[in-house]
């Protein structure tokens, strides 16, 4: 029997990410694989890149997607309209494909989608990565079965009796890189510790900052690597010449050797990426957007991780060279200890536990 699932979620790569983590586990289980998305948005591409990879078993459709802003915006009167279009799309989808079951990651295009299942009365399972639901996966809830999540502390913030504590799906490829063949990338012909500096999908203006400042003590004791983001590298000659430091706009099929390469990491603090470093038990001193900057997600993100143990957490407001060196290098002192403590950690293949969820819901 044909066993077919709607995935959905987007915006930004983190919505994306997750569903492409289940995805080998949905072929190898036989299902035939839709992902809805928006017309334009970053899983548009990256979803279609992988369909040559599965042969006809996944397949991509764009919905009209509006944005729920808690701010004034002209587009806050017309967005309503690109959301009920985006709902009576997902219900002409729904009604054609006939999942059995539906996953969302959220995003503001996944809000339809679950909505038309809920009329059509079918299974509808979300995630939320976050420590608390953002705005279009509350909207969701209360239209979901079951709210996949990351963090022990989210389940006060669910429906009781629909929670499942389940981790984060993580691309499983990240968990097979070569050290060498990192050590290559970046022509490191030396065996000093290396440090790995993520700046997010669209860097981070004051991490890159602190990072170049801190240069000169920092490959003192360090190799380092700096995925600094789109038209955030520093081509000024005292940069480039610094032996030691190699820098990159941003690295796809690369980055588990980069991963694997990494002593301690240091990293925003998004759901994803430090469920990325906890399935790699790497070391990481976790730097949350501020609360000016974002809703305040990655603070908590940070806090829970640090309270497990798992990570060292720097507030942007207190970011600067000499802070940023001294967390560096108490974080490498001590790496052995969040080592240890992520290697015991109880959370769970979250893949497998997400994938086996799905299959509860079929008929």
């Amino acid at each position: 029997m044909s066993k077919k699932i709607i995935l959905t979620g987007g915006g930004t790569a983190g919505h994306v990410t997750p569903n492409i983590a289940l995805l080998p586990y949905l072929m190898d289980g036989g299902f035939e694989v839709l992902y809805v998305g928006s017309y334009t948005g970053i899983e548009q591409k990256l979803i279609t890149d992988l369909m040559p990879l599965y042969e006809g078993k996944l397949s991509y459709i764009g919905i009209s997607s509006g944005k729920f802003r808690r701010y004034m915006s002209a587009k806050n009167f017309s967005d309503p309209f690109r959301v009920l279009k985006g709902f009576k799309e997902s219900k002409k989808i729904i009604k054609a494909f006939k999942p059995d079951v539906v996953f969302s990651k959220g995003g503001f295009v996944s809000v339809p989608v679950v909505y038309a299942a809920a009329k059509y009365k079918v299974p509808t399972i979300i995630h939320e990565s976050d420590m608390t639901p953002g705005l279009a996966n509350k909207l969701a809830i209360k239209k979901a079965d079951n709210i996949c999540h990351n963090f022990p502390e989210t389940a006060a913030s669910l429906p009781k009796g629909k929670a499942v504590f389940s981790g984060c799906p993580i691309r499983e490829e990240l968990l097979s890189g070569n050290k060498n063949e990192g050590k290559k990338i970046c022509n490191f012909t030396d065996d000093k510790p290396v440090l790995l500096v993520i700046g997010g999908s669209l860097g981070a203006l004051h991490v890159n900052t602190a990072i170049r400042e801190a240069l000169p003590d920092l490959i003192k004791t360090f190799n380092v690597v700096h995925l600094c983001g789109k038209g955030k590298v520093d081509n000024s000659p005292e940069i480039t010449a610094t032996k030691g430091y190699v820098q990159f706009e941003y690295i796809d099929k690369e980055l588990k050797h980069l991963f694997a390469l990494a002593d301690i990491v240091v990293s925003r603090a998004g759901a994803n990426a430090i469920c990325e470093l906890l399935a790699l038990k790497k070391p990481n001193l976790l730097i949350p957007l501020s609360a000016k900057a974002s809703r305040g997600d990655q603070i908590l993100n940070a806090k829970s991780f640090e309270k497990q143990g798992f990570s060292m957490v720097l507030e942007e407001e207190d970011l600067n060279r000499e802070t940023l060196l001294d967390s560096i290098n108490e974080l490498y002192k001590n790496r052995e200890s969040f080592i240890k403590n992520m290697s015991e950690s109880d959370m769970m293949n979250a893949s497998k536990t997400i994938y086996d969820l799905i299959c509860s819901k079929l008929k």
